[in-house]
């Protein structure tokens, strides 16, 4: 089955693309669908929610990158935001359940509306919020809260030669060498 690779490759590309610098999101969109699939699992008598997870994590990418053109098995040309739709009729083709495809759809569905539309719209407000406890376990400190101040900016900084500026003497000997002569 496709799910492992599918899994690794868009995983990958939405940790390196849109979520890049933001692990702690990352993480909470990996949280917020595994809650929501579990407990939709418990009403639809679903064990496995792998493949589920993967489709929604395809659903989130192809939302993102609706302009990149996709190409399913040399035969069909399309834009990503498709690719849910057309790995859902593959599955029709081979008799998979579908029910698995359509609740991936749903989840990828309803964190895409309530991360990326919802605060985009008047008066929208940003429902999904990474709590402050992952974001200082997972996302590196910002540089935008390093204060810079005169004193310092002129502390002299730590480390490494000055090259091409010729040999140098200790700041003692130098002075002393200037007196004598």
């Amino acid at each position: 089955e496709y799910g492992m690779i599918f899994t690794y490759r868009y995983c990958r590309m939405l940790e390196e693309g849109s979520f890049r610098g933001r692990t702690a999101d990352f993480i909470m969109m990996f949280l917020f669908g595994g809650v929501i699939m579990t407990i939709i699992a418990c009403f639809v008598n679903m064990v496995f929610l792998g493949q589920a997870f993967t489709i929604m994590l395809v659903y989130v990418w192809s939302k993102r990158n609706r302009n990149v053109r996709m190409n399913f098995f040399g035969m069909l040309n399309f834009n990503a935001d498709y690719l849910p739709w057309v790995l859902f009729g593959f599955s029709l083709l081979l008799d998979n359940s579908v029910l698995v495809d359509l609740m991936g759809i749903t989840v990828g569905h309803i964190y895409y509306y309530l991360e990326d539309v919802l605060p985009r719209i008047q008066g929208g407000v940003k429902v999904l919020r990474t709590p402050r406890l992952l974001k200082l376990m997972f996302d590196e400190a910002s540089e935008e809260y390093d204060v810079v101040t005169d004193e310092t900016a002129a502390a002299p900084q730590p480390g490494g030669y000055n090259w091409g500026e010729g040999p140098q003497q200790p700041q003692e000997h130098a002075q002393e060498g200037e007196g004598e002569e």
